[in-house]
């Protein structure tokens, strides 16, 4: 969804209307209909790209060179629905793309391709997701032909190695400042921009767009405090640095500016600070 939350044709779909190519957008692949459709279209390959669900047995054995998936994860690790934000979350220093061929598990498959890159200082999962998404097509350009040639074969996952990432839900990107302040600052950089990090504070959801981990602190956590002019919370352990943040209704906005409008942030207290249900 864009702006006014209406919906938008996905920049594949753009591309295609483009070459006049027919499209389908099937709600599920579970109906013996689509499946039928997808059968009369005889595809020698499926590719699969940030789709989330996995592919019905049906539709695995359609095509002869089998179901390809682009996984932003150096399988087997980080399996499943968030391998950028768990990468991050982790505090993982390189992360990349595994190019496999898929099976029912998910992302179990064997892998015919895979690469790494380094996962920046600073850098958050949006920002991170477009350098994946660049490198993951030019992987799929160079596999695409090796394995309709045969000279690229898969190899299996070790499954010592696996770790799974879960899927997202709005409510957890409350800030639990029970928590290390370094963790935090890892969790606003995995979450940006979704779920998002926030906390609430007079009863309103102040998100955080940026932040920073300092060790110095002997407050209690959840003490609101001022930091180098910036509104900072104290963790257990460590101070958690707001840089940017998006109090809810207003637009984004550096943590300076909103100290100064916001005179009693200061010596106040987060009253919650740990997620509902932890």
């Amino acid at each position: 969804a864009g702006r006014g939350k209406q919906m938008q044709p996905p920049p594949v779909k753009l591309r295609a209307i483009q070459l006049s190519l027919p499209i389908h957008q099937p709600s599920s692949l579970r109906e013996r209909a689509v499946q039928d459709l997808i059968r009369q279209l005889s595809p020698e390959m499926i590719v699969v790209a940030a789709y989330g669900k996995i592919l019905p047995q049906a539709i695995l054995t359609i095509p002869p060179l089998g179901c390809i998936n682009v996984h932003a994860s150096l399988l087997p690790r980080w399996r499943g629905a968030s391998p950028i934000q768990s990468a991050i979350l982790a505090g993982d220093t390189r992360t990349g793309i595994s190019i496999i061929r898929m099976e029912q598990g998910l992302d179990t498959g064997p892998i015919y391709l895979q690469e790494s890159l380094d996962i920046l200082a600073n850098e958050n999962s949006g920002e991170l997701s477009k350098r994946l998404s660049i490198l993951g097509a030019e992987m799929l350009v160079r596999a695409i032909p090796e394995i309709q040639s045969g000279r690229l074969s898969a190899q299996a996952q070790d499954e010592k190695l696996t770790s799974h990432a879960p899927i997202l839900k709005k409510a957890d990107g409350q800030l639990d400042f029970n928590q290390p302040a370094s963790r935090l600052a890892l969790q606003v950089r995995a979450f940006e921009p979704w779920p998002s990090s926030y906390f609430l504070w007079n009863d309103s959801r102040i998100v955080v767009r940026e932040a920073y981990a300092v060790d110095t602190n002997d407050q209690s956590p959840g003490t609101l405090l001022e930091y180098n002019h910036y509104p900072a919370v104290s963790a257990s352990p460590g101070l958690l640095v707001l840089s940017a943040l998006q109090p809810a209704g207003k637009k984004l906005m550096s943590g300076d500016t909103f100290l100064n409008g916001a005179k009693d942030f200061r010596d106040g207290r987060i009253t919650h600070t740990t997620k509902a249900g932890s």
